[in-house]
């Protein structure tokens, strides 16, 4: 028996550090890392340990003999990873891929102190910092972020129905209470504090902010009720305490969504899935009960270019193909399309589409009372009519001419953008603060980490590599005597930041604000319900601490 691994795959590489016979890759030190979409065991070589599974943040990871219907598809995706390409066997060793020679990166003197880091942004990226910080040098670290709530896109970016992603979170959490790390949550670099002032209080400040606006379709109509990002959308569903509760009109049978990415087929999945199997999950509750009087019955996926150069990973697109109830269909209005599919490999993503029923998607909505999907790609939008107060139709492009699909609800999913943080430079362009290796270009003691460092691209695995970069560039700087030295100390600036928002949540309140969701989802059958508002997890926050000091 070998093991497998499957669509969850984050690629943050735990896998490959515990494995003792190297039969999983790309490893980080090959220079496919990265551009893969997920990591492979070689079947040939596995030794049938379980090392990788115990070690897997997400769950990704089972014996290929236990996969279900819908998996059995990725013992073949890993075997394939391999054919004709593995490295040559070791001539006096078990292994079927030779290990490397061991590198040291970092060398720290054995005399070095322990740092003062603040790390800003608590989502992947910024745990990552921090998680390499603390298991590898004696720094305390400072968990700062604008939201009362640690967690990031971990918390608000990933789809409800990926229980198994979240899990990363309690990788993370462990961390929240470590006896070094001080917790500053509901405080906002360059409204509560400057970046000035973090700075004079830490030896560095690590900026992991990531990317939290979206990019704009610029076509007339976009501004109309019923035209919403992706991004909001998802903040909606998954409860973000910024997102309006009741702001999604779900009342129309079609729904079109722009993009070709993961995030697409995110939101074309929960706007069709079953309520009754999202109930299940951590869905906002605001949005379940939407979702159950809702009226969409399909969702037009838009992609400019062609099946055979779609940005979303080969895995989501065949997990897209088992969701119950729902039709997965491609429109072949444009015959570059089937061209695309039927000469496409077995492991090309255009080759998923295989055997799909293929329609045209007429103007008017559906009327059949099925739910589906439609992937209809080489198609842009040039206008989004109005009329009633919102969205009536997107016109799109159709061969030659246009065509308008009737519709009450468009969602642009063409990418994330990151913002300015007040007091760095900002690369307005690329939408990243520019840097070098992590140090920000001309500000000592200041570095960046995730997308906000390398732009909205790669998975929450990504931000681990991501994070060793900035993290030994830090390291380095702090041997050379590059850093500046701090002007205060830490109860310092936890006196300046609650003096600044007396609103401020620490390590308790965010433990306090666990266990009441993680409470009201046991009263509801579900893993956490969880609080949607700022008003609601301060008070949480507040009271459960209260409690806890009472006792």
């Amino acid at each position: 028996m070998t093991y497998a691994i499957t669509q969850t795959c984050c690629n943050d590489a735990t896998c490959v550090a515990v494995c003792p016979v190297n039969c999983i890759h790309p490893t980080p030190e090959e220079r496919a890392f990265g551009s893969t979409e997920m990591l492979h065991i070689d079947p040939r070589a596995c030794i049938d340990c379980g090392a990788c599974a115990d070690a897997c943040p997400v769950d990704a990871i089972f014996p290929v003999d236990s996969l279900s219907p819908g998996q059995r598809e990725y013992a073949d995706i890993n075997a394939a990873y391999y054919e004709g390409g593995e490295p040559a066997p070791e001539a006096d060793g078990p292994n079927f891929h030779v290990w490397g020679e061991p590198v040291f990166e970092r060398s720290l003197p054995s005399d070095f102190g322990p740092l003062r880091v603040a790390v800003v942004g608590t989502g992947p990226a910024g745990m990552y910092a921090a998680q390499d910080l603390l298991l590898h040098t004696a720094a305390e670290v400072t968990l700062i972020d604008r939201l009362p709530v640690a967690g990031g896109l971990v918390r608000y970016g990933v789809a409800p129905d990926h229980p198994a992603t979240k899990k990363v979170g309690d990788t993370f959490s462990r961390f929240h209470s470590h006896p070094r790390v001080r917790m500053h949550l509901g405080i906002e670099v360059g409204r509560d504090v400057t970046a000035e002032e973090v700075a004079a209080h830490h030896d560095a400040v690590i900026y992991a902010v990531g990317a939290s606006t979206d990019r704009r379709l610029g076509v007339p109509g976009e501004e109309l009720p019923g035209c919403l990002s992706a991004t909001a959308f998802v903040a909606w569903y998954n409860a973000h305490p910024e997102a309006v509760a009741q702001g999604v009109d779900l009342s129309a049978e079609r729904v079109v969504v722009v993009g070709n990415g993961n995030v697409a087929l995110d939101v074309a999945r929960i706007l069709v899935a079953d309520p009754e199997a999202l109930a299940a999950t951590d869905i906002a509750a605001h949005a379940l009960d939407a979702l159950r009087a809702s009226q969409v019955r399909e969702v037009v996926v838009l992609g400019r270019r062609g099946p055979e150069d779609a940005a979303y990973t080969r895995s989501e697109l065949l997990a897209l193909k088992h969701v119950p109830g729902v039709e997965l269909v491609v429109d072949d209005h444009d015959p570059r399309t089937a061209e695309a599919i039927d000469a496409a490999g077995a492991g090309d993503r255009a080759g998923v589409l295989q055997g799909l029923a293929r329609v045209r998607t007429d103007a008017a909505s559906p009327s059949d009372g099925g739910r589906r999907i439609v992937l209809r790609f080489h198609s842009e939008v040039v206008e989004i009519p109005g009329g009633g107060g919102g969205v009536r139709s997107v016109r799109v492009t159709d061969g030659g001419g246009t065509v308008d699909l009737s519709a009450g609800l468009l969602l642009r999913a063409i990418g994330y953008r990151g913002l300015p943080v007040p007091g760095l430079p900002f690369d307005e362009d690329s939408g990243t603060v520019p840097h070098e290796g992590g140090r920000v270009a001309g500000l000592p003691g200041s570095y960046v980490v995730g997308w906000i460092k390398r732009g909205p691209s790669g998975g929450i695995g990504a931000n681990r590599t991501c994070a060793a970069e900035t993290v030994g560039t830090l390291l380095a700087d702090a041997v050379a005597g590059e850093l500046p030295a701090p002007k205060a100390d830490a109860r310092a600036f936890r006196r300046l930041a609650r003096q600044r928002n007396r609103r401020v949540v620490d390590a308790r309140g965010l433990a306090a604000i666990d266990r009441a969701e993680r409470d009201r989802g046991r009263r509801d059958g579900r893993p956490r319900v969880k609080l949607a508002t700022v008003e609601e997890l301060v008070a949480t926050a507040r009271s459960g601490r209260l409690l806890r000091l009472t006792r």
